[in-house]
């Protein structure tokens, strides 16, 4: 969706004021510590863009709470996996030898949104050092969140910002999106028991202040059936859905929904 396609003449712009309040009716709460995923352009015309929505959500947060977001740099793998779009055979072993190494400081996010690309510089927020699974944090819990996230894997296994913030027994807001989106269930296939498969990945960071790439093995994630988890769980535990500007929005508890995926992926996935 593009910015022409948020403006609607029967509707008036989104804005820090406005998007605090309909956050808050969703649950959004001083105090707590909330994992969100966004797409900005599903909300509507916001004054203000990416900023408004981080001031919103650090808002109604308040002093005392933690606004975590997935800043994954999926650009920094193995150019041999790459689908969207492919490059030649002829690029990759120029892409292994030359791709700057992962900087939290500096590393871009890709596929993550403008808010979440933003929130990754914003004053003040911790970054995780994973090289392609990273997670930004501000706020009291940001220190816990982020630090020691296990290199290189389990990317989103227990000792990453999500398992802690399952810990924290925190929340997920969707916002604009719904649960392909939904880091957290990258926990659940981690922890499930079921037969699992594995890629070759590769990555470029730094390794005692030098380059290096590095080669491993990647638990092939897939969230094939995160659409489907999601709105199960949703509909046994009756969820209600929400409404932020143009968007449907679903805010909720992590922990139940990642014992409830561990649950139906055992049941399910062969």
């Amino acid at each position: 969706m593009g910015e022409a396609d948020t403006i609607h003449p029967d509707q008036l712009p989104l804005t820090v004021e406005s998007l605090a309040d309909q956050f808050a009716a969703c649950g959004l709460a001083e105090g707590q510590t909330v994992l969100v995923h966004t797409r900005m352009s599903r909300l509507g015309w916001i004054a203000g863009g990416a900023v408004s929505v981080i001031q919103a959500l650090l808002r109604v947060l308040g002093a005392s709470g933690t606004l975590m977001m997935p800043t994954h740099s999926a650009d920094n793998t193995n150019p041999a996996n790459w689908s969207r779009p492919p490059v030649p055979e002829r690029w990759w072993q120029i892409i292994r030898d030359h791709a700057p190494p992962y900087d939290p400081a500096v590393t871009p996010t890709r596929g993550m949104g403008k808010v979440a690309e933003l929130f990754r510089t914003y004053p003040g927020v911790i970054r995780s050092a994973h090289p392609i699974g990273s997670f930004a944090a501000l706020g009291a819990n940001a220190e816990y969140l982020t630090r020691d996230h296990p290199i290189p894997e389990p990317m989103f296994g227990d000792g990453s910002p999500v398992a802690r913030l399952y810990d924290l027994d925190g929340y997920v807001f969707l916002l604009g999106v719904d649960h392909v989106n939904n880091t957290s269930l990258h926990l659940a296939e981690y922890r499930a028991d079921f037969p699992k498969k594995y890629v070759r990945e590769g990555t470029a960071l730094l390794v005692d202040g030098q380059r290096q790439w590095l080669e491993y093995d990647l638990l092939d994630y897939s969230d094939a059936d995160f659409g489907a988890i999601g709105d199960r769980y949703e509909a046994e535990h009756a969820i209600s859905r929400c409404r932020v500007g143009m968007a449907e929005a679903r805010f909720m508890k992590q922990r139940p929904l990642v014992d409830y995926a561990v649950a139906w992926m055992e049941r399910n996935r062969r």
